[in-house]
């Protein structure tokens, strides 16, 4: 038996219509070609489908087991092709992101938020697990966007600039740097440093700041959240060095204090990395558009706040 899907929707049509000519005519068919359809299924299945004599037409017992079959059938057809349509429209799509900075989810989770209220049809994700190998699982198609700040060259793969941050020291506020103004890398060799629990190469403090001078701290502690490594350090238990804004919220904290790395400071650019094929989706296009915008907004926010 040679079962099409034309014939499923003609099947639940008639059921549903109770008749031929009016199933004929929701399915745009001449009632003569619809009769065939089914004189030819049935002569296949080798029964009658329908009982004839009844009206409204009714099916028969073969004709109800097909039925549910169709049921089961179509609406799984019916959304399948409602989505093609709509990533054909640019409506729908996937978007799992994943992050190379710890800090991201600061800003990155409002901006994803405001994302999906305006894109609920594209399946919306975050892969933290792949941190440390975002950009290899962004080749591969486990993800559809990284954020970095470490650009590296792969086939495939373009970097949309986002927005530039100062790597900044947050020392207590009776450090002796202080008085310094600054900081410098020898400054840290006989400090605790208290990071992000990340690799090594990913984080600011060594890749930009302690290993082009050789220098190592006398301890390395790793922390989650930023709020716990900012009372460790009130506390004297260490310093760190995040973003400046991360630490803009915290500016006004007495026993904080804040220093440049470096009496010119050091600045920093952050990047989406994303597959060029994606890079035409107009879902992509809003998220990296929010991405550029919102992270401004939040820090100019929090500026106001601390004036206000």
């Amino acid at each position: 038996m040679h079962l099409e899907l034309r014939h499923l929707r003609s099947l639940r049509a008639i059921h549903e219509q109770g008749g031929l000519a009016r199933a004929a005519e929701v399915l745009n068919l001449t009632q003569s070609a619809l009769s065939h359809q089914i004189k030819a299924l049935e002569d296949q299945a080798g029964v009658e489908l329908f009982l004839r004599k009844t009206k409204p037409l009714r099916l028969s017992a073969a004709g109800m087991r097909l039925l549910r079959t169709a049921e089961q059938v179509l609406p799984l057809i019916d959304s399948a092709e409602a989505e093609f349509r709509a990533v054909e429209l640019g409506r729908a799509g996937r978007l799992h992101v994943a992050m190379e900075c710890h800090h991201c989810f600061d800003w990155l989770l409002p901006v994803l938020d405001l994302f999906r209220r305006a894109w609920p049809e594209v399946d919306l994700d975050i892969r933290s697990s792949l941190a440390l190998k975002a950009l290899p699982a962004l080749v591969r198609g486990q993800v559809d966007l990284v954020i970095s700040s470490d650009p590296e060259t792969m086939a495939g793969v373009v970097y949309q600039p986002l927005f530039d941050y100062a790597p900044t020291m947050v020392v207590p506020a009776n450090h002796p740097l202080v008085a310094k103004g600054y900081a410098e890398p020898a400054d840290l060799s006989g400090e605790t440093l208290i990071t992000y629990p990340m690799d090594r190469a990913r984080l600011d403090v060594y890749s930009q700041f302690l290993d082009p001078a050789g220098i190592e701290p006398a301890h390395h502690r790793q922390v989650e959240q930023t709020a716990v490594a900012l009372m460790l350090i009130a506390s004297g238990r260490g310093v760190a060095v995040m973003p400046d804004w991360v630490l803009r919220a915290h500016a006004g904290d007495p026993e904080l204090a804040l220093l440049p790395l470096g009496q010119q400071g050091m600045l920093r650019r952050l990047y989406a990395a994303v597959r060029e094929d994606d890079l035409g989706q107009p879902y992509m296009a809003h998220v990296l558009r929010l991405a550029r915008t919102e992270p401004v907004r939040m820090m100019r926010g929090l500026s106001q706040g601390r004036t206000g």
